[in-house]
């Protein structure tokens, strides 16, 4: 019987549990063993015993309760429940066909990579969110005023010039913005 974890593994569920990330076992291993893991890891929830065909079936159950669930494996048992997760998050060390099924591959072995890599998927969501809102308010307030909606009011009218200038610095405003990812601790 191998009751051992990874030494990150109480520190990337802690790190889960901090995002509101709820934790799941999902393993072949007999119910003392999976206990004892889950006991170690930190995790409250978990299935013993799962033959490697079941494991879709319980991330699929998962989803039917309206979770969105991210499987993380490593091995061919996984990769069926990696491909039918909202996000499959597959380990590097693992095989072929786990890291072909996941949707994401770390490419370490490191369970912290985890709760990192879904910090940076948020943060990635919320740049893509803020540029879309600054290029939205650029766009109502500068396309009509190229096209020359205040001209007959104001006298104002963009030369194409100016319309392609102004459109070059909100690209590259977008660019800077996205480009502040590299700050942000993982």
């Amino acid at each position: 019987m191998s009751e051992s974890v990874k030494e990150t593994s109480v520190q990337t569920v802690t790190e889960l549990r901090k995002l509101g990330i709820e934790t799941y076992l999902i393993t072949g291993d007999n119910e003392r063993t999976a206990k004892a893991i889950a006991k170690k890891s930190g995790i409250r929830n978990y299935y013993a015993r799962v033959m490697p065909e079941k494991k879709e079936q319980y991330v699929k159950r998962l989803q039917a309760q309206g979770k969105i669930v991210a499987m993380v494996g490593d091995g061919v048992n996984d990769a069926p429940a990696l491909a039918a997760a909202d996000i499959g998050i597959a380990m590097g060390s693992g095989t072929d066909v786990a890291m072909e099924s996941g949707s994401v591959v770390l490419m370490r072995s490191d369970p912290m990579d985890v709760p990192r890599s879904i910090r940076l998927g948020r943060a990635t969501m919320d740049k893509i969110k803020q540029n879309m809102f600054w290029a939205l308010v650029y766009n109502v307030i500068g396309i009509p005023i190229a096209a020359g909606l205040l001209y007959s009011s104001t006298g104002w009218l963009l030369s194409p010039i100016m319309a392609g200038g102004a459109m070059a610095l909100s690209s590259v405003s977008v660019v800077t913005n996205a480009l502040t990812l590299k700050w942000i601790k993982l």
